[in-house]
């Protein structure tokens, strides 16, 4: 299914809406970590993700809570719909277990996701910014 056919079919179930999404596959290392992230989202494990602040232009937009985005798969397949329920920009530093938790890889744990978020931000600091939603799958 694609990501079009995904929202008009997804349009159908909902009763307010923006009728604006984005389509995007979460930024794994490879294929493989890309559809594994977009499982865990479309089972309702993963319910956050977070992004380097420094990585958005200046005139990019930033996410913002009501955002829906189809989660595609590394073959740019719709998977499931989330919407956004909380955007905030924080120190890399103060990330929490609890927000670490929400994201669901891995065990879970504040250790494993200061892991795999310092190898994907390359050189990111306790004191560099990062943007952290945390979101809900409203479909299917």
């Amino acid at each position: 299914m694609t990501a079009e056919e995904m929202w008009r079919d997804h349009l159908g179930y909902l009763t307010q809406t923006k009728g604006v999404y984005s389509a995007w596959a979460f930024g794994g290392r490879d294929d493989a970590e890309s559809d594994l992230l977009a499982q865990l989202a479309e089972r309702g494990v993963k319910q956050a993700t977070t992004s380097a602040l420094n990585e958005y232009g200046p005139d990019e937009r930033l996410p913002q809570a009501g955002d829906y985005s189809v989660i595609l798969d590394s073959r740019g397949q719709a998977v499931c719909i989330i919407v956004d329920e909380s955007v905030t920009i924080r120190r890399f530093g103060d990330v929490d277990e609890s927000y670490a938790f929400r994201e669901g890889e891995g065990d879970k744990s504040l250790r494993y996701w200061r892991s795999v978020h310092q190898e994907a931000f390359s050189g990111i600091t306790d004191d560099d910014l990062v943007v952290c939603e945390e979101f809900r799958k409203v479909y299917p």
